[in-house]
């Protein structure tokens, strides 16, 4: 699928500022993205820039600044094709997994209320993974109540189990957990998607759930649409935890200023 994104990001400043180093994670990874054209524009204009690829396989861009400002502007800019996902997936092992190879990925223990809601579904499906993670997939589906909530972190995963409402980084880190429960490794992934506008009629950065499958690699699924993905994401960014996620990272110096971020996200893709 050909994509093209145009990202907006503008903070501005109730009276000039002296900008910290900034962590730009807005290229996508190359594994979502072949044929990549991309470009990264700021205003006021770095006076260094250095590109590079975190400890996760994330590209990332650390910029300095110079004089003060009081307006940060940041326009990303890309297109390329995503790559087609084979639909069926090589046997695996029942669950569940106890290999502990990818721990980093395992997280430290899950809270009894996922452990149960895990084994429940495993025996379901007959502890078969491929059928597990659908399944997963498509019960938070038609058991949450989504919704788009702009800002903070996601909630515990707790929390949206027993409430059944989250937005989408809040059903990632669920079903993360779900899958963590039974050996499975997890991590959150961060960027676009192809399907049409939110509730509220705009464009958002989306988050959704990946897992590292034995003889395929990492795989991903979208609980907020139900579906397993193919070649209708694009991720930006990935790790074990969604602080290390973030679109953007930095700060400013300023006595009694405050800050206002908004931003705009065009996507085209067919």
């Amino acid at each position: 699928m050909r994509f093209s994104v145009r990202h907006e990001t503008v903070y501005r400043y109730s009276a000039p500022v002296r900008l910290g180093d900034h962590l730009l994670r807005l290229t996508p990874r190359p594994e979502y993205l072949g044929k990549l054209s991309h470009t990264i524009e700021t205003d006021p204009a770095p006076v260094w820039r250095e590109d590079s690829v975190d400890a996760f396989g994330t590209p990332v861009s650390r910029l300095g600044f110079g004089a003060e400002t009081a307006i940060l502007r940041i326009i990303s800019r890309f297109e390329g094709d995503t790559p087609a996902v084979p639909a069926a997936l090589p046997d695996l092992a029942p669950l569940p997994w106890t290999d502990a190879t990818m721990a980093g990925y395992l997280g430290h223990g899950e809270e009894p209320a996922i452990v149960a809601f895990a084994q429940a579904l495993a025996a379901e499906t007959d502890h078969q993974v491929e059928v597990f993670l659908l399944h997963l997939t498509r019960t938070l589906f038609a058991r949450t109540d989504r919704h788009i909530r702009p800002d903070g972190n996601a909630q515990d995963a707790v929390h949206t189990l027993m409430s059944g409402r989250g937005a989408c980084r809040d059903l990632s880190v669920l079903f993360m957990a779900t899958c963590r429960s039974l050996g499975i490794p997890a991590r959150f992934a961060s960027g676009y998607q192809a399907f049409s506008e939110a509730v509220d009629g705009g464009r958002h950065l989306h988050a959704w759930p990946e897992v590292w499958l034995p003889g395929v690699g990492w795989r991903g699924y979208d609980p907020t649409h139900g579906l397993a993905i193919t070649n209708g994401h694009v991720a930006l960014a990935a790790a074990p935890e969604q602080a290390a996620t973030m679109p953007v990272e930095g700060g400013f110096w300023g006595t009694g200023v405050t800050s206002t971020l908004n931003y705009t996200l065009e996507i085209e893709a067919g």
